[in-house]
């Protein structure tokens, strides 16, 4: 260990010792005095205050600071010894169980009545109570049996505010804070990469002082301060990297593709057999200069299901197409792709039939290209791509493989762009001569700052208002373990929805047998619950029981390409009364007589996830139901969140609520480059002003100095904030 002065380069083994550096990068991944200073509290607890035990959720790693309210002693039934029981509380009614194994008396009176302390563990739960197994705990204060050796611990939290670190077992909050405060004895801090000008405009601490005082406070008001410096570098690194790119693109040269009077695109007009919304029309009007230019567009195109986007994006394909480009629409499955494929042959009709008998004159042609077309169809269909006849061509990932080769790619239309990696994004992109214009669309509505921050290189627009004929959709919590007359009533309201003409849906969150796939997930979580409940597994129990005498079908992802359009098919065509799936139909599908969906296991799903499910019914002129079955317990963070599902069909509403549930630094990509990343305490939902803030800052220094020649600290500094692969995830997100 060392005396000399620390930088945020010197490694951690030459500040605390091999040994705890050791686990410090094994368990954290902590290498450097500057990994440890940037690993912050996820909060601060207060001396004499409680955390809140009834909102923990079982199989949480947590630390908890509680007072110890008694302790019981008694013989194990399985083996020889005494099982030690200490509940401990948090002043609010809530309670937890500590278990210790063995003959521990010493344990026994350290851990007695009226003592503070920091328990660190995994929740579980037995016989209805909350429990920790043999927790890693501090004791707080004085006095107490085994206090000397705890000692070095507690000095780490002589202030008000205890700060509580992410931790692992291993490596509790306390080890982690003693090892903070010994680098922080001799630590260097850098020179401020932020402009002075930036400081002082927006009254911003220096960086020194905001790094100790994040983890040393010495006051509430001193770390709101050191809080909002090092919220303020997250932000302003980002919106710098965004800006940096966008102007960087502006500058791109792309291909005009300006609107041809008397073209297709007006002759689709002519034969649509209802008025745009206002909305639709708006937003057309946008995209229609963006590709009246010569530089490439890039804009995200928002809207609640059934809002009309794919209209929207099919008007921006035939001006492109009117233009002598190509344009091509890359949609997540085949299922989606197919479906696309027949619904743009109906709306354009003789416009799509070039070649044919009956063909508009100025007709193009409309291509699918799937992983699952036979030889003879692929070569035919690659031959119309190549040679320019077909003027929009559909697909799915199969788009991107080497052999598609386009006449002149104009336009590429991503489709529910949260299921595509950006590597498979930037191929299609790549099929041009020059950069193709890119309208992004997504049916999962994001809040102002995650599309300011996550698509911040993006123009927006946003479809707010569903088209006529759209009917309302009610949703209902089934708690299948407190209640189970509540799923019984459930199958017999899906029978009478089917005795009434109509048709349902039952969605189940994994597959069943056989390898895992993308869209299930793993087959049991760490706390031993049941796997989740299977496709294949589902439909032959509801066939012998509550659906008996019903016509099922079954769909997923492992099934042959075509197996799975004729079920489609069949389904879409009246010959099915229940179709049970897993999420495969979670965007697109799109079957206006199926009125009702059952989800079963709700829980396992996430909130945008189950808004996009529910937007499957409800798509005709008879109302939709959905009823989300779940055994989360009432007042379970999962329960809580299928009741605000089914509270409010706002899809912003839901959003912002998804983002609570979320860890930012997925939202920011951090899961995508797979590398660990700075971004820790911004929250995208919380810190708006800020993010808004910081992104005019970055415009007018970017204007200034687009390369941040001027800046190199800066520089150096969004380049760590921020790393090479994030800031191409955030470009081309």
């Amino acid at each position: 260990m060392t005396s000399e002065p620390t930088t945020v380069d010197t490694p951690l083994k030459k500040v605390v010792g091999e040994k705890t550096a050791k686990a410090l990068a094994g368990h954290l991944d902590l290498h450097t005095a500057g990994d440890l200073i940037y690993h912050f509290p996820r909060r601060y607890d207060e001396r004499g205050e409680h955390t809140d035990i009834r909102s923990l959720d079982v199989g949480e790693q947590v630390t908890v600071l509680a007072q110890v309210q008694r302790t019981a002693v008694r013989p194990m039934r399985q083996r020889r010894g005494n099982l030690l029981e200490v509940t401990v509380g948090d002043g609010s009614g809530g309670v937890l169980t500590l278990t210790f194994f063995g003959n521990q008396a010493w344990r026994e009176r350290e851990l007695r009545p009226g003592r503070w302390g920091l328990f660190a563990g995994k929740v579980t739960e037995f016989r209805g109570k909350r429990q920790l197994n043999g927790p890693e705990y501090v004791l707080l204060g004085e006095g107490g049996d085994g206090e000397a050796a705890a000692n070095e611990e507690v000095e780490e939290f002589a202030g008000v505010l205890i700060p509580v670190y992410p931790a692992a077992a291993a490596v509790p909050t306390w080890v982690i804070a003693r090892c903070v405060r010994v680098v922080l004895d001799t630590f260097v801090p850098p020179d401020d990469p932020l402009p002075a000008t930036v400081r002082a405009t927006r009254n911003l601490v220096g960086i020194g002082a905001a790094l100790h005082e994040i983890h040393r406070p010495s006051s509430k008001e001193a770390l709101y301060r050191a809080r909002r410096r090092l919220k303020w570098d997250e932000a302003f690194a980002v919106q710098l990297t965004l800006v940096q790119r966008k102007h960087r693109a502006a500058a791109w040269p792309a291909k005009a593709r300006p609107p041809r009077p008397g073209g297709l695109l007006d002759a689709f007009d002519a034969r649509l057999p209802y008025e745009l919304t206002a909305g639709q029309q708006t937003v057309g009007r946008e995209i229609a200069a963006d590709l009246g230019t010569a530089h490439p567009m890039h804009r995200l195109l928002q809207g609640e299901v059934g809002s009309g986007k794919t209209v929207v994006a099919l008007r921006a394909m035939l001006q492109v197409v009117d233009a002598g480009g190509q344009a091509a629409l890359l949609a997540p499955t085949e299922v989606l792709a197919a479906q696309h494929h027949r619904g743009i042959l109906d709306l354009l009709g003789p416009l799509a039939r070039a070649g044919e008998l009956g063909a508009a004159d100025d007709a193009t042609r409309v291509e699918l290209v799937t992983g699952s077309l036979g030889a003879a169809a692929r070569r035919r269909a690659l031959a119309e791509v190549a040679e320019g006849r077909a003027g929009i061509v559909l697909g799915t990932h199969a788009l991107l493989y080497e052999g598609v080769d386009f006449h002149d790619l104009g336009l590429v239309v991503v489709d529910e762009q949260h299921r595509f990696g950006v590597e498979q994004r930037d191929a299609l992109r790549a099929k041009a001569d020059q950069p193709p214009h890119v309208l992004v669309m997504t049916a999962t509505p994001i809040p102002r700052t995650v599309a300011m921050t996550v698509y911040g290189d993006l123009e927006t627009s946003t479809l707010s208002q569903l088209p006529q004929g759209r009917s309302p959709i009610a949703s209902h919590v089934v708690p299948a373990a407190e209640k189970p007359a509540f799923l019984d009533r459930a199958w017999r309201r899906l029978r009478e929805e089917v005795a009434a003409g109509h048709q349902a849906y039952v969605v189940c969150p994994r597959i069943g047998e056989g390898p895992v796939s993308d869209e299930e997930p793993p087959r049991e979580d760490d706390n031993g619950r049941r796997p989740p409940l299977a496709v294949t597994e589902v439909a032959p129990l509801l066939a012998d029981g509550p659906l008996h005498g019903l016509r099922i079908g079954v769909l997923h992802g492992r099934l042959p390409a075509d197996e799975k359009d004729a079920v489609m098919r069949s389904f879409a065509d009246g010959e099915l009364d229940v179709l049970v799936a897993t999420t495969v139909v979670e965007v697109g599908v799109n079957v206006p007589n199926a009125t009702v969906m059952i989800v079963l296991d709700a829980d396992r799903f996430g909130v945008s996830q189950l808004h996009q499910l529910r937007g499957r019914v409800g798509r005709g002129s008879a109302a939709g139901l959905c009823l989300l079955v779940s055994e989360a317990a009432e007042g379970s963070s999962a329960r809580t969140r299928l009741d605000a599902v089914a509270s409010t069909t706002d899809g912003f509403k839901l959003a912002e609520l998804d983002l609570e549930q979320r860890r930012e630094g997925d939202v920011l990509g951090a899961t995508q480059s797979g590398r660990r990343s700075h971004l820790r305490l911004l929250s995208l939902l919380r810190d708006t002003d800020l993010i808004r803030d910081a992104r005019a800052e970055a415009i007018a220094l970017v204007d200034e100095d687009p390369e941040l020649a001027y800046h190199p600290a800066l520089a150096a500094s969004v380049a760590a904030l921020v790393d090479e692969e994030r800031a191409e995830y955030l470009e081309k997100g």
